[in-house]
């Protein structure tokens, strides 16, 4: 595999924007443990999988006007109440089912997403860009240690990725021009968009973010404008 090797020289970045699920954390990995650890009698990569395959379907109806605009951890809820049904796990009470949806909230970070992250905020403003809500991604960034400069979520601008609004809204916020900011993500399709509207595209590979189960392609794309291994790779990339 070919990896993009550039460096900031080559960019006026003043602003990184991080997906989170994948990206900076491992949802696959903390659902799947959680699930095997309540010993519910149902395989724990398969529910992980099932209840992330349910989160494009659920936004989009939002998108779509189909539903009114749902917050990440209510489409979530929704999600899990139909995967509960359909893995026949009945005997969840209402806690339960609340503390178990909430494990969105304490999803573990990929070993290097700290160190990373650290260094990467000594030269530039680090802030999410996430689907999440802002609770969800407060609490996540509390239980992974996650040293963000800004918190910034789909909430805030009542759109979800792949919205055009999400991503201006990063340099609105920072008032900064689109070209100043980098989505940092795992999902090209999420890059596809922000290099649409503008913005500066870092792949980060995340091979087993969907277990060992699936096979993920993380071969570089040429129209990113840095590909890195890791997020200590990207720091590595950008001279941090």
């Amino acid at each position: 595999m070919t990896v993009v090797e550039k460096t900031n020289d080559e960019t006026n970045t003043k602003v990184l924007a991080f997906d989170v699920f994948g990206t900076v954390v491992d949802w696959h990995g903390s659902i799947s443990r959680e699930i095997n650890a309540m010993h519910l009698s149902v395989d724990g990569d398969r529910f992980a999988l099932a209840w992330r395959a349910g989160y494009v379907p659920a936004m989009q109806k939002v998108m779509s006007g189909e539903l009114g605009w749902t917050r990440l951890d209510d489409l979530h809820r929704i999600i899990l109440d139909k995967l509960l049904a359909e893995f026949k796990i009945k005997h969840l009470n209402e806690t339960q089912k609340t503390e178990l949806n909430h494990v969105w909230h304490r999803l573990d970070p990929w070993p290097d997403t700290v160190q990373g992250l650290q260094r990467l905020k000594t030269r530039f403003t680090i802030c999410t860009l996430s689907n999440g809500n802002l609770g969800l991604l407060a609490n996540l960034s509390k239980h992974a240690e996650l040293p963000w400069d800004c918190i910034l979520s789909a909430e805030i601008f009542k759109k979800y990725k792949p919205a055009p609004e999400t991503y201006w809204g990063v340099a609105k916020v920072f008032d900064v021009h689109p070209d100043q900011v980098m989505l940092v993500a795992a999902h090209q399709n999420d890059l596809d968009a922000a290099a649409q509207c503008g913005l500066q595209t870092a792949y980060i590979e995340r091979p087993l973010e969907y277990g060992t189960s699936q096979n993920k392609d993380v071969i570089a794309h040429p129209g990113n404008t840095f590909h890195a291994r890791d997020i200590m790779h990207l720091a590595d990339l950008l001279a941090c």
